[in-house]
């Protein structure tokens, strides 16, 4: 059985490697912004080269280190495959980096698929994250997570906070900027949080939110109409960090949809008790 055991330590030092390699890229770029060729996807959904070639080198890495895992990334697209899929978001907070707000990051995040043998002699019954990767080059902020292991922001290991009610709770929110289909769930929710939390925070890198989730920074996160890269990596942080992070239908073993809610053992099940009431059914 031994010889069918992911290498989940390898992985990681991949993810690291290739995470620290797309950071490169992003901030050659960053001080030199007014030469990055921009292209609109769609309304609100930019991409840059800068993009691409944080994307291209992670892909390269992870194909020359893994080459038996699957790759989905936000630019080049991928499948599933193997015992195990990278999911890469090689540059999340691009409206932030265009713009010169230094709020974005690389992540990269492994779901182990079911059958997989990840700790112990079991197979894994359910997709399950089994290594996140978060880095936030500007402040030099590098999370980690291993499944089964912990969290950590750089050498030191991360927990989330003990606040126990949302009213003294400082959460974080993304609100529709792309997808406006489900803003008629979204909105009240946003309108129960200014009003029962101390205070709800936008910055737009979803990973990063996740990631200060996980160290302690906000007591709550929530947030609709995401994609799995968005949420791959932090969904294990947070976790490993003590934390509670889930589809917010409670359909998938992880946010694969994009439909996340996260937070302590105290404030992630009231947020999941705020938005309950706002979803539409089906």
């Amino acid at each position: 059985m031994q010889s069918n055991r992911l290498p989940v330590s390898d992985y990681l030092d991949t993810a690291v490697t290739a995470a620290r390699a797309a950071a490169a890229i992003l901030q050659a770029y960053a001080h030199n912004r007014a030469e990055l060729v921009i292209d609109k996807k769609t309304r609100n959904d930019l991409v840059s080269q800068a993009d691409r070639e944080a994307e291209q080198a992670i892909i390269e890495i992870l194909r020359e280190r893994t080459p038996e895992l699957g790759i989905v990334a936000e630019e080049s697209g991928g499948f599933t495959s193997g015992a195990a899929t990278w999911y890469i978001d090689p540059l999340d907070g691009t409206t932030n980096f265009l713009h010169a707000i230094p709020q974005y990051a690389v992540s990269i995040g492994l779901i182990a698929h079911a059958g997989a043998l990840v700790t112990g002699d079991t197979p894994l019954e359910q997709d399950t994250p089994i290594i996140g990767v978060v880095y936030d080059p500007n402040r030099e902020e590098l999370f980690t997570a291993m499944h089964g292991v912990g969290a950590w922001l750089n050498e030191h290991r991360i927990a989330c906070s003990s606040t126990e009610q949302l009213a003294e709770s400082v959460v974080a929110t993304g609100f529709p900027f792309r997808d406006f289909s489900f803003a008629d769930q979204y909105m009240p929710t946003l309108h129960q949080a200014i009003n029962t939390t101390r205070g709800v925070r936008r910055l737009g890198a979803a990973a990063l939110d996740l990631a200060w989730v996980a160290c302690g920074r906000y007591d709550g996160y929530w947030e609709m109409g995401l994609a799995p890269w968005d949420v791959a990596a932090g969904t294990l942080i947070v976790r490993e960090a003590g934390g509670i992070c889930e589809d917010i239908h409670h359909r998938d073993p992880w946010p694969v949809k994009g439909y996340v809610y996260a937070g302590n053992t105290h404030t992630a099940p009231a947020l999941d008790a705020m938005i309950r009431p706002h979803l539409t059914k089906g």
